[in-house]
């Protein structure tokens, strides 16, 4: 339990760090944090398990958005625990929207292993919305197995 929380401290001080000259009340966290893990075992030898977890924060005036992500594995025998690893980062991606208003944000993710990662790792979709207008664009991000993610946005029209 003391290495989970030495991991949250960690994605919480790089999160910290990413923008410092913003203000803090333009970056929000998204809802819609996932976990994922998956484990070998094998009688007599040592166990792995790996769990990783992914976030989204958001600048609700720019729209630009990360998508970060933190990862645990721990080896470990039938006795002790023998090794365990941590890594995770933030990667910044475009914005969503051209001008600055107040949006609001949220994105969902496939988790592997997932028949819907057709090319690879699979994809996210983020939402957002203007707060100051009716306006919402969709957008789907998936891995295009040749090296580039395919990025498409369309904007919801309301009937």
């Amino acid at each position: 339990m003391n290495h989970v929380m030495k991991i949250c401290l960690g994605v919480a001080l790089s999160l910290s760090a990413l923008v410092p000259a913003a203000r803090a009340d333009e970056f929000k966290l998204s809802s819609n944090q996932r976990i994922f893990c998956s484990r070998g075992l094998a009688p007599g030898k040592l166990n792995t398990a790996t769990c990783k977890s992914y976030a989204y924060l958001f600048n609700v005036k720019t729209s630009e958005y990360y998508r970060c992500q933190v990862s645990l594995a721990l080896t470990r025998d039938n006795k002790e625990v023998i090794n365990v690893q941590t890594d995770g980062g933030c990667t910044k991606k475009p914005r969503i929207f051209d001008t600055d208003s107040d949006y609001s944000f949220d994105a969902a993710e496939t988790e592997p292993p997932n028949t819907n990662s057709f090319f690879g790792p699979g994809g996210f979709a983020v939402w957002a919305s203007d707060n100051t207008t009716r306006k919402v664009r969709g957008c789907i991000i998936i891995a295009s197995g040749l090296g580039s993610d395919i990025s498409k946005c369309l904007d919801m029209t309301s009937q």
